[in-house]
């Protein structure tokens, strides 16, 4: 990596970031999954900063007990403190404990990365809410949770806590959707919410995220054997169904669902369809059917042909820079690059490099609130 290194700060020169690392993650075997999506999460910043934070208030208690949590932010922090402006670090600790914690990535298969970083968000939120409820139930330890989950509101209250805990993992991730209902008989519609940290989208070929967002959002109807008990006319009724973003995230993770079981084969199959993202996209398909406007700022690759093989890598815009990360490989890219990973207009192409996961920050600065 040294050469590698030393090439990419030639190539940036006097624009090298201030104060910023560009590391490659060593692979322990199959860990490409877990090293393309830890590089898109460095490269949120936001998330990072709350997490070195996290690392700073906890570090001087002592003795806290390792999880995936601390494995993270050691890691992040090792990162960051880095003398070298690049190079390369071994994920070591932080995969041994993930393998430790699910055993569904014990193996030295080929994973998926979005399962894993389903898997680290809520592990890292479960993490903060058993943190804050020891704090609460225990008023004489530090309580690093409690100045740290930020809008972790009625800590002393008495009775049941009303409100759930809002970690910053929350803050940066979490949505809402809203599922409408509406009675093709009474007109009455009932409107369930849901939380998400990303939005998985069906993809059709030669498509864009915008028209899977539209598709995402299409009124469907409920008939025949699917039809919706109405509450209102006591009886099983025609209605209508969609759905909606009641609240977008401060980050726009966005799933594209290339692997499809087909019936026919009794596998799964790799949909190399041709998904254009942009790099900054109009959300439209929202309650307030207000234009929230993102910024495309990583992506996580996968590269072969089929979903059980395969290799991962990550694409990541740091101050305007693109990167290309691949495992120990770091290099510069150019922005027209990022077009040659939307996908393949034909069945069959020898490129397999196509986007999976795409993650767009609000350039809204009323979302982090």
């Amino acid at each position: 990596m040294g050469a590698a290194g030393s090439k990419l700060e030639k190539a940036l020169g006097d624009q090298f970031p201030e104060g910023e690392r560009y590391f490659g993650l060593e692979n322990f075997g199959n860990t490409c999954y877990c090293n393309s999506v830890l590089q898109a999460l460095y490269f949120c910043v936001p998330f990072r900063e709350q997490l070195l934070e996290y690392y700073g208030n906890n570090k001087s208690i002592g003795d806290v007990e390792e999880n995936l949590l601390t494995c993270l932010a050691d890691l992040f922090s090792q990162i960051s403190s880095q003398k070298k402006k690049t190079g390369v670090i071994a994920p070591k600790r932080f995969v041994q404990r993930l393998k430790k914690q699910n055993e569904l990535f014990r193996s030295y298969m080929h994973q998926d990365a979005h399962e894993f970083l389903n898997f680290l968000l809520n592990e890292l939120v479960d993490i903060l809410e058993k943190e804050a409820q020891a704090s609460k139930t225990d008023p004489d330890t530090p309580a690093p949770s409690e100045k740290i989950a930020n809008g972790f509101k009625n800590g002393h209250a008495n009775g049941p806590q009303k409100e759930p805990l809002i970690t910053w993992v929350h803050k940066n991730f979490q949505g809402i959707l809203t599922n409408e209902t509406r009675c093709l008989q009474c007109e009455t519609v009932t409107a369930r919410d849901e939380t998400f940290f990303d939005l998985s989208l069906d993809i059709e070929q030669n498509s864009s995220i915008t028209s899977c967002l539209k598709n995402f959002s299409s009124t469907e109807t409920l008939n025949a054997e699917d039809k919706f008990f109405c509450d209102k006319c006591c009886s099983l009724q025609e209605a209508q169904k969609r759905m909606k973003i009641k609240k977008p995230p401060h980050i726009l993770v966005i799933h594209l669902k290339r692997f499809k079981y087909m019936e026919q084969l009794g596998r799964y199959k790799k949909l190399s369809y041709r998904v254009v993202f942009p790099l900054e996209l109009k959300l439209s398909n929202t309650v307030e059917d207000a234009d929230n406007e993102y910024s495309l700022f990583a992506v996580v690759v996968h590269v072969g042909s089929g979903p059980n093989h395969g290799h991962y890598v990550s694409l990541v815009k740091s101050h305007n820079h693109w990167l290309f990360f691949d495992d120990e490989n770091v290099e510069m890219i150019d922005e027209s690059a990022v077009q040659t990973f939307f996908g393949s207009p034909q069945e069959y192409s020898t490129n397999t490099d196509h986007g999976y996961i795409l993650f767009y920050e609000s350039l809204g600065s009323d979302n982090n609130n």
